[in-house]
């Protein structure tokens, strides 16, 4: 038998993402550095990834404290750790079977949705979060990353045997994984374009655009929206999401809403407003009819737990009798790692005034905070100072996702080479300047345009090191991304970055 032809069709069809090769590439050159093959540079600037702490933004010391004393009980009652992380441990550990995370002969499995005492402080959460509008703990499901939720909602929503198939309106760019999901339940993106001109702005009237292009293609059902957005930066105001409920509302679309960087904004003008707070606002018949789905992370944000998956689900307005096979598909899977589930808790209850690891958390959390809006300006000025670059302001989430503006012959020699011309010249920024970032056509992109993506939240001198490097490099054709040490300027005259490099390579 051949695996190959068994295979469903829609998984066998999912295209590799270019920056697979990428990826690999970052690491055999971070090898051969190990092994002391010569290079322009010691060693790779990786802002690919949207993992804070593999960029090395330090863990806060609160909750790993209160995590070692959960690993380790004996920590408990020691005097090593400060007594509100104790008492948080024992807390947690209370809810666990065995009073363990995993002891012996017992796995502290929990409920399939959730340790309870946790998930009522979920929505505890929620509630403080918007305003006192209602959340009941019944429609909360505690998952293994927003991710995996996702993706097990919308194997409700996508009939796989239905003809045409079940489309998914997505925007464009889009968070890459999200659409792959959509792609292997063999449902069909129906993208939207959010308007990089005014700030990638979601319009309403482009996603009328985009459901009349759906028509005799597949059945939309869903409208997937993410806020703040992810690869663009952009925060959506109250007055758009009302717009996106009343369009749903008149679609008869589900609402999958991402907001798993609501706790990073930093636009002078933006502010975290939740759908779930909108809707909530807009009363009947929207608050009582339309369906939403709304997913935060420990991963994201300023916790930045990525590798302990934890992430939650709350869905309004379902019918009882869906919510009872919702309930079913995620049981499966027994229940989400018992840490992420300590991790959502810790997000959404930090020490408060008065205790003890009070004062330092608010230092840690600060600091994170100041040093994202100070490389977002930074960024933004350099990036828009360099020759064939621009980008719009990033108000929140954790990327820039800058436009590059490429000679017409490198876009040629790129599709020569079967790749796009946004991979060829990050391949190129990889190998000559030793930077990874990701290339725009892995999250989408309007037909034409090309871009990169990587990572702010980073610390400051790893952001400068960025911004700095090529002007250290001995040989000129490696420059990239830089600026005066001295002056703190940018260098006006900017004849050896990698850009102009490669723009003079392909040059008509």
């Amino acid at each position: 038998m051949s695996v190959l032809k068994e295979m469903r069709p829609n998984v066998r069809n999912m295209k590799q993402l270019e920056c697979i090769s990428l990826a690999r590439r970052a690491s055999q050159i971070k090898e051969e550095l190990k092994q002391g093959v010569r290079k322009p540079y010691k060693e790779v600037i990786d802002v690919f990834w949207g993992d804070p702490h593999t960029a090395g933004v330090k863990p806060l010391s609160f909750v790993r404290q209160v995590f070692a004393a959960c690993l380790y009980p004996q920590l408990v009652d020691s005097d090593k750790l400060p007594v509100d992380a104790r008492q948080r441990a024992q807390m947690l550990l209370k809810g666990c079977a065995g009073g363990s995370v995993g002891k012996g002969c017992v796995c502290s499995y929990t409920a399939s949705a959730g340790m309870p005492e946790i998930v009522q402080r979920v929505s505890e959460f929620i509630t403080r979060r918007d305003g006192g509008a209602p959340s009941y703990p019944e429609n909360i499901y505690i998952s293994s990353g927003s991710q995996w939720a996702l993706t097990n909602i919308l194997n409700v929503l996508v009939n796989r045997k239905a003809s045409p198939r079940t489309g998914v309106l997505t925007p464009s760019p889009s968070y890459s994984v999200s659409t792959l999901s959509i792609m292997e339940l063999g449902a069909a993106i129906v993208p939207y374009d959010l308007n990089e001109e005014q700030g990638w702005e979601l319009q309403v009237e482009e996603l009328h655009r985009a459901l009349e292009s759906a028509k005799g293609v597949c059945n939309p059902v869903a409208l997937y929206v993410i806020n703040p957005g992810n690869p663009t930066g952009h925060v959506q105001s109250p007055k758009s999401m009302q717009e996106v409920i009343r369009f749903v509302s008149e679609k008869r679309l589900f609402l999958l809403a991402d907001e798993v960087y609501q706790d990073c904004v930093y636009g002078e003008k933006s502010e975290f407003v939740s759908y779930k707070r909108v809707l909530s606002e807009m009363g009947p018949p929207f608050s009582d009819t339309v369906e939403l789905a709304s997913f935060h992370s420990a991963s994201r944000g300023i916790l930045g737990e990525c590798g302990l998956r934890g992430g939650y689900v709350e869905l309004v307005n379902l019918d009882p009798a869906v919510m009872k096979y919702i309930y079913k598909l995620f049981s499966k899977d027994s229940c989400a790692p018992v840490l992420g589930q300590f991790a959502l808790d810790l997000m959404m209850n930090p020490p408060q005034p008065g205790d003890p690891s009070y004062p330092l958390y608010c230092v840690e959390t600060q600091h994170i905070r100041t040093t994202l809006v100070k490389n977002v300006k930074r960024v933004f000025e350099v990036v828009n100072s360099l020759p064939g670059f621009c980008s719009q302001p990033v108000e929140g989430g954790a990327f820039a996702f800058p436009r590059l503006h490429l000679p017409p012959k490198a876009i040629q020699k790129a599709k020569e080479m079967g790749m796009h011309p946004d991979v060829f010249y990050c391949i190129r920024l990889l190998e000559e300047a030793g930077v990874f970032v990701g290339p725009g056509s892995q999250y989408g992109q309007k037909e034409g345009t090309h871009h990169i993506r990587f990572c702010i939240m980073t610390p400051e001198d790893t952001m400068e090191e960025l911004l700095r490097r090529p002007d250290q490099l001995s040989n000129p054709v490696h420059a990239g991304f830089f600026l005066n040490k001295g002056t703190k300027k940018i260098r006006a005259s900017f004849h050896t970055s990698i850009y102009l490099q490669f723009n003079n390579s392909f040059k008509q």
